[in-house]
């Protein structure tokens, strides 16, 4: 197993997300999706986490099978909310005996279907990033949001808060976003407060509209206008939307690593074929 902070140190890195599946039939669309995204190194993966107690047992089993990859470096996302310290430490240690390096501390938000979950012990992800830091010798990041957290009460705080997380964490990961240029303001502003973690740029290839445009609005992700008038132009025709997705992923994710992001965290949705068409277009751009 490999920290991702001495990834990063090495050049810049490509990873993927999944999220731990529901069903029988969702494990083994996952297993597909990793055997035919192995093939192209990532340099970790990661996998989201519910509070809830199936999604976290869910989440649990999912790093467990892909730990047991030797070629695939894992890194569980992990949440303060409903749990009490000694719960986190229980379980950062869990993943620390299984040879696991790395965890993406997340203050989290109540699962939909118990939204009014007891808070947990630990009220922000700066506090949970050292928890880990107490358990084991982990590479620990935090997620950023380019565009400012949609709880935020307004953006100067906001950023004094995702300053203070990435201060004290390894690295950071970024909310998906559509504009390199709300990326690159963010970066700017962190810099002027002292921040000198990398924080990895994420990408989310467009496949189906509605579901993307769902998930912008409950991140605080804006998707631009002219984005989404090419997308409703084409709503009748999948085939064509997932090729629109896929060439604004490859344009963004090109010209953030042209403007020196340290690296892409593509959300798969656990599907392979776009984040594929996406890595192939980079290598092309490459080329």
């Amino acid at each position: 197993m490999t920290k991702i902070a001495e990834l990063l140190d090495q050049g810049k890195t490509l990873s993927f997300e999944f999220f731990p599946p529901k069903t029988d039939k969702g494990r083994d669309r996952l297993r597909e999706t990793i055997t035919e995204l192995e093939p192209l190194e990532p340099s970790f993966t990661s996998v989201t986490y519910g509070a809830g107690g199936s999604t976290r047992e869910r989440t649990v089993d999912a790093v467990t099978e892909l730990n047991e990859s030797d070629s695939i470096t894992v890194m569980p996302h992990l949440t303060c909310i409903g749990h009490t310290r000694e719960e986190l430490t229980e379980l950062v240690g869990a993943y620390g005996r299984q040879g696991i390096q790395n965890v993406l501390a997340l203050r989290g938000d109540p699962p939909k279907d118990a939204p009014d979950m007891e808070p947990g012990d630990l009220e922000r992800a700066a506090e949970l990033v050292e928890l880990v830091r107490e358990v084991g010798d982990f590479s620990v990041g935090v997620a950023a949001h380019p565009e400012g957290h949609p709880l935020a009460p307004d953006m100067e705080s906001d950023r004094q808060h995702q300053a203070a997380k990435l201060k004290v964490a390894d690295f950071g990961v970024t909310q998906f976003f559509f504009r390199v240029e709300d990326y690159l303001r963010f970066v700017d502003e962190m810099e002027r407060r002292g921040v000198e973690t990398p924080i990895i740029a994420g990408v989310i290839p467009i496949t189906d509209a509605n579901q993307i445009q769902r998930f912008a609005a409950m991140s605080g992700a804006d998707m631009p206008s002219e984005l989404v008038e090419r997308l409703d132009a084409h709503a009748d025709d999948p085939d064509e939307v997932r090729r629109i997705g896929v060439d604004v992923a490859t344009e963004l994710s090109d010209r953030l690593l042209a403007e020196g992001a340290p690296g892409l965290h593509i959300y798969t949705l656990n599907r392979a074929e776009a984040p594929r068409a996406v890595h192939e277009n980079l290598e092309l751009v490459a080329a």
